[in-house]
Parts: structure tokens; C-alpha cells; sequence
């Protein structure tokens, strides 16, 4: 028989305070202060009274990670600790049973991240170390008022997400993703995934640019806010795109689809007039021919082998503020790569030297794109089970340009190493130049 999942706060607390291990052992050689807010976290999680706790400051060896963000969940009637790592294009979480969670914390703090906010049902703490090591802790009682309204512990693990695509969106119905009622149809769920993965990624990266500035309406339609899609297929994400810049950031935009296939252009360019969003329009072509026009974000998904050296090279020729790139097929380095002796045991195997010249084909237009005045992440956007086709290349146009003459050395050695003489998106940069 399964337990009942307890209704109130009170009934959480007690029930889980039988689950919660109390032998918990901190390390007595650290900084007594350090072992102080241990044992303040601690003592707030075995008395129900945890809110949540954040580590900043990071000076650890991921580029990405941004900070820490912890909070008590309720699985399956056993109280653990919710880790929430929040990144520059994307969040992850873990769960933690207590003991393991602090042994992490005893690791992280002071080493990887050096500023820690505990805030309790009574109390907040700082905890924060200096340059020279030194531990410092602060500790003020919360007042009753803000306590109420904020600082309730709420221990639902499936909190409501933060959606950057409403499901309620009619296009999402139109293009067959919802049905009827606004429900999701099984059959499309990761592709809804996936819209609101991309569109997280997006939002960020707008953010860091600065192009939510809404735009005036007495601005020439030169002057709006453009993007291209190339190879837009469905338009799932151009849809999706335009809606999120238009309904939810109330920008003036213009959103173009580009894609091969003229039926897939004319079944969305009537569910864009259907739906009268005036600034989506699609038409038939490719990255190769598209004329180029001032384009602010330039996303080229799924895009075949040097399709994405193209659609990246308009990209910068347009100057571009943001590039989007998913690459797919990795045909034109592979013949080329002349690895190392040493290497030719791992290399044998056709799937080993086929991530070999991914990881070189998109290192290299990573580079030459910060070579250009951008600064570039490699990341995975969204998880294997939803597609394969997972890598993001994400360029941010720099304020500022810089010297380049370091990005470009490295790029000619990796070159010289591998045996590389062509590569599409250096010959276009190149030609482009002249």
C-alpha cells in the first residue's frame, strides 16, 4: 500500500522528520565559522525551516555555471535537497538525499564558490570569503511580515516551470501541437521540448545584446528587430520565434523563414496569414542565395554539412548581433584529418573519427566566429532523447572588437595539426574580406 503524500505543512514536516538522517557528521578541522553555517543549514533542514540557499561567486573550471540555487523537495515522501545549477544558456538540476548534498557543499564552499545566502522560515545568513581566506558570517532574524509572505517552505518537487512559450499560443494549435483544448498531443511532446528549450537559449542571449529595447512604431520597418530562419522546415521554432519577440517582449519584428521546399513554404505562409501575424512571412530558397539584408538574429537549424558555413558566414556579412547554428553532417574536414600516429589505434573506428571531425569542424568555426568579433559557446541545447541533432553553436556580437591575432594563430595550428587545407567558412570569411 502507498503512503499517502502529505497535504498540509504541518503533516510535511512531521512526516518527514523521521526520513531526515540526523547523524549527519561535519568536518571539525574547517573554519569554525564555515562548521557554524553548516550546522545552521543543517539544523534548518531537520526542523523544516529551510527556504533555500544560494552559492555565487564562482571560480570553478565550468565557464558556464553562473551560481547555485538549493531548496528542500518532497520525493516520494522523503524530504531531499533540489540542486538547481543555473548556466549561461541553460538550468540542470539534481536531487540529493541530505548527507550527500552537505558532503558536496563541504566541497564547493570556499573552493568553488565563494558567497553562500542560507535564508530560513527565521532567519538569513551570509556566509562569504575573502582573498585572503578569510571566513565571514552574518546572521539577521527575518522580519515577520516579509516571513509570511516569503519565506514559507514550499516543498512541491514539479513546481510549475518557467514557460518562454504559453501553451495556450494559437499558433501552437495551428501547427498542430495542442489540440483543441490547449493540451499538448502526446505525439508532439518533445518537439514542445524543444520550442521551449530554444526559445530559453534565445531569450537569454536578447537579454545579454540588448535588443529588448521595444522598438517605436514610428520607426521604418527597416529599422525592426530581423530574424532569419534558414532551413525552416515546419516552422515549428519560426513560429514560435516571432511569437515570443511580438506577444511577449512586445518588439516590432520581422521573421523570415527560409526553406527549400515550396510546399512547406506555402502551408506556412497561409497558417501565418490564417492567423494574421503580420512580420512572419516565409519564402523559397536557401542560405546560399538569400539576398543579404540587415538581420539582427541569424539561426540556421539542422543545416547539412557547409550549409552552416554559409548560413554562419551571412551571419557576420549581415553583422548579426546574434547566431544560432545546429549543425548536422560533419562531411568535409573528415577526408582531410591526418592525425597523429599515436592516435591511429582510436581512430580506426569510423564513429571515433567521425566525433573527431565534428569536434574540429565546429572548434573551428567557434573560432572564426570569436575571430570575428563574437563571443561563442559550443553547448548541448537539449537532451539526446528528444533529438540527436543536439549541439548548439550560440555567437554573441562583442560591444567592442579586440586584437584577433591569438584566435587566428590557434586556429592556423590546429590547421597545420590535422592536415587541413580547405575549410568552407574560413574561404567565405576570406573572399567576404577582399
Amino acid at each position: 500500500m502507498t503512503a499517502a503524500i502529505p497535504t498540509s505543512q504541518t503533516d510535511v514536516q512531521s512526516n518527514v522528520q523521521s526520513n531526515v538522517q540526523t547523524d549527519v557528521q561535519i568536518n571539525t578541522e574547517a573554519d569554525p565559522k564555515l562548521l557554524q553555517f553548516l550546522q545552521l543549514l543543517t539544523d534548518a533542514f531537520q526542523n523544516g525551516q529551510l527556504v533555500r540557499l544560494v552559492l555565487s561567486k564562482y571560480q570553478g573550471d565550468d565557464p558556464e555555471l553562473q551560481r547555485l540555487v538549493i531548496r528542500p523537495v518532497l520525493l516520494k515522501n522523503e524530504l531531499q535537497l533540489l540542486f538547481l545549477s543555473q548556466n549561461r544558456t541553460f538550468d540542470q538540476t539534481h536531487n540529493y538525499l541530505f548527507p550527500e548534498a552537505l558532503s558536496l557543499l563541504k566541497q564547493q564552499l570556499g573552493q568553488q564558490f565563494f558567497s553562500a545566502h542560507l535564508q530560513t522560515s527565521s532567519h538569513e545568513l551570509q556566509l562569504s570569503f575573502s582573498k585572503k581566506g578569510k571566513v565571514l558570517l552574518s546572521k539577521h532574524p527575518v522580519k515577520t511580515a516579509v516571513a509570511t509572505v516569503e519565506t514559507s517552505v514550499d516543498l512541491t518537487h514539479n513546481k510549475a516551470k518557467q514557460r518562454y512559450v504559453e501553451q495556450s499560443r494559437p499558433y501552437l494549435q495551428a501547427l498542430g501541437i495542442t489540440d483543441a483544448k490547449g493540451d499538448i498531443i502526446p505525439a508532439m511532446s518533445k518537439k514542445w521540448k524543444q520550442i521551449n528549450k530554444f526559445i530559453e537559449v534565445l531569450a537569454k542571449a536578447i537579454q545579454q545584446t540588448g535588443l529588448m529595447q521595444p522598438q517605436s512604431q514610428s520607426q521604418s520597418q527597416s529599422q525592426q528587430l530581423h530574424v532569419a530562419d534558414f532551413g525552416s522546415g515546419k516552422a515549428y521554432l519560426t513560429f514560435a520565434v516571432f511569437d515570443y519577440l511580438t506577444s511577449t517582449l512586445g518588439l516590432s519584428a520581422k521573421v523570415t523563414g527560409v526553406e527549400l521546399r515550396q510546399p512547406l513554404v506555402d502551408l506556412c505562409n497561409e497558417a501565418a496569414t490564417r492567423l494574421q501575424l503580420s512580420g512572419l512571412q516565409f519564402e523559397q530558397g536557401d542560405v546560399k542565395h538569400f539576398k543579404t539584408r540587415g538581420i539582427n538574429v541569424m539561426i540556421a537549424l539542422h543545416a547539412c554539412d557547409i550549409a552552416t558555413d554559409y548560413a554562419i558566414d551571412m551571419g557576420i556579412r549581415t553583422g548579426a548581433e546574434i547566431i544560432m547554428c545546429s549543425p548536422c553532417c560533419h562531411k568535409e574536414l573528415r577526408p582531410q584529418l591526418q592525425s597523429p600516429a599515436v592516435l591511429s589505434p582510436l581512430l580506426i573506428h569510423g564513429i571515433h573519427l567521425g566525433q573527431e571531425a565534428e569536434m574540429l569542424t565546429d572548434g573551428l568555426r567557434a573560432l572564426l566566429l570569436e575571430a570575428h568579433g563574437y563571443d561563442t559557446q559550443v553547448f548541448e541545447f537539449i537532451s539526446l532523447e528528444h533529438t540527436s541533432k543536439n549541439k548548439m553553436i550560440l555567437a554573441q556580437k562583442r560591444k567592442k572588437a579586440g586584437d584577433n591575432s591569438a584566435v587566428l594563430q590557434q586556429i592556423a595550428a590546429l590547421k597545420a595539426f590535422y592536415g587541413i587545407k580547405q575549410h568552407t567558412l574560413e574561404t567565405l570569411l576570406a573572399n567576404s574580406e577582399q
